[in-house]
């Protein structure tokens, strides 16, 4: 982060905040069915909004949630008591990095990571990416974060961030040089799309990295 930088809260634009976060759910979840996922890990899983809507599908065997703050992992616990018993089953909560490759499940066959690398140093972003796609290595990975080059529709100056623990806050062009960087690495193909409400100058205010494992012979 450059010298100076500074970070606000969502607070400034929470109704944008709110329905754009549903619908990046929305869509995190729409794809996972479509890919035909059955055990998913969510790195970085906080208070657990996206662990309940997966777990109302029966199509999800096994859900994994990771997180390092205590207190967020005590809210999803809470979230997950209005599951009927057999869906709760079906949950489990790990407490710690989702960087330190013990916590990472061995048969997961998808990992996502909604609005969490931005919270990442950046000199953990090479471990994060070899856990992740080098010895985690599941089919699909899903990667949302926000695009900086929409932070002018939403009254931020250029040395704003959107909450006050980003590390980083990445242009479309670095997020798509970034994902593109790590599918050729890793042997993945990957395509980059925008969630929310798109401007034709600035995008949309959410950007998904959708990675999906090349069969075995093509990377």
């Amino acid at each position: 982060m450059a010298a100076g930088m500074k970070r606000i809260e969502e607070s400034r634009f929470d109704a944008v905040s709110s329905e754009v976060h549903d619908l990046r759910l929305t869509t995190v979840v729409d794809r996972l069915l479509e890919s035909g996922s059955r055990r998913v890990v969510d790195l970085g899983c906080g208070g657990g909004v996206l662990l309940v809507r997966l777990a109302w599908h029966a199509e999800f065997e096994r859900i994994v949630g990771i997180d390092s703050d205590q207190q967020a992992l005590a809210a999803a616990r809470s979230a997950l008591e209005f599951l009927p018993p057999e869906r709760q089953a079906v949950v489990q909560l790990h407490h710690g990095s989702f960087i330190s490759p013990e916590l990472l499940p061995e048969d997961c066959d998808a990992a996502t990571l909604v609005e969490t690398i931005e919270h990442v140093d950046p000199r953990d972003l090479s471990r994060l990416e070899q856990g992740v796609f080098r010895r985690l290595r599941p089919r699909t990975v899903l990667v949302s974060t926000p695009n900086q080059d929409y932070n002018s529709l939403l009254g931020l100056a250029a040395d704003e961030f959107r909450h006050a623990d980003h590390r980083f806050e990445w242009s479309r062009a670095r997020f798509h040089r970034w994902a593109t960087g790590v599918a050729q690495r890793h042997g993945y193909a990957v395509k980059v799309i925008g969630i929310g409400r798109h401007d034709p100058v600035c995008g949309s205010c959410t950007q998904m990295a959708d990675f999906q494992r090349e069969p075995a012979g093509i990377a």
